[in-house]
């Protein structure tokens, strides 16, 4: 999931970095607002915020999004302590409110529970059908029966999940196996979409030509009794 961090500090900056790394996020970090501003597009889908920055307030940053109507969460991250800096950056537009210091493993939750929240999931496991998967432990299960997936079979499925039912571009789904730079191959999401139905079943994933793919709930029971290992349509 990839994650933009705005944060002028050295130091944490590496710290939060790592963090959220090992916790499977795609991570680009930026010590400038201006920059940060810059690079704000549609392939980021969370901003971790700090208010104070060398070139001027991560508040205002933040009011200009919400001012052209960018609805990307936000957890604003700060020292300040005060009642009225945490009801202003609130009501500014933050989703959420991180007091340094703080855990790192409180950081994650809190961006994992806005997450959850906004898209009305009440808890860490997201259900598809028979299909169960803890975006925490990255387990998944199949009628409570464990699959083993690649880290990288995992993100997908999980982007799949987050959007159950409508399409996910191809575009978006690159954006998992490609984190900042890398060119996967045309085939690569092929590829993968192909061990996934192989572990999953065929039938819970299909491919909508030239757009993108679909995680089912329900699937008819014809496409439920094809061979894992048929031919992909692409």
């Amino acid at each position: 999931m990839p994650v933009m961090l705005v944060e002028d500090d050295l130091e944490l900056g590496l710290a939060l970095t790592s963090v959220l790394q090992y916790d499977g996020f795609q991570v680009e970090w930026f010590r400038r607002g201006v920059d940060a501003d810059l690079q704000l597009d549609d392939r980021f889908e969370m901003v971790l915020l700090d208010i104070r920055l060398p070139d001027g307030c991560g508040l205002e940053l933040l009011r200009r999004w919400r001012g052209r109507g960018l609805g990307i969460p936000v957890i604003i991250i700060t020292a300040k302590t005060d009642l009225q800096s945490r009801l202003t950056g609130l009501n500014d537009g933050a989703d959420d409110y991180l007091v340094k210091p703080f855990e790192p493993t409180e950081m994650v939750a809190r961006l994992r529970a806005v997450l959850r929240r906004l898209a009305r999931q009440a808890h860490s496991v997201w259900r598809v059908g028979d299909l169960e998967i803890n975006s925490c432990t990255h387990a998944v299960a199949v009628q409570g029966e464990p699959v083993n997936l690649s880290p990288t079979e995992f993100e997908l499925l999980l982007v799949l999940a987050q959007a159950a039912g409508t399409v996910v571009s191809k575009s978006r789904l690159l954006q998992v196996l490609a984190p900042w730079g890398a060119t996967p191959g045309p085939g690569s999401i092929d590829f993968h979409i192909f061990n996934l139905r192989k572990k999953l079943g065929s039938h819970r994933i299909q491919t909508v030509r030239g757009i993108g793919h679909v995680l089912c709930a329900e699937a008819s029971q014809d496409h439920a009794s094809r061979s894992a290992g048929e031919s992909l349509s692409v």
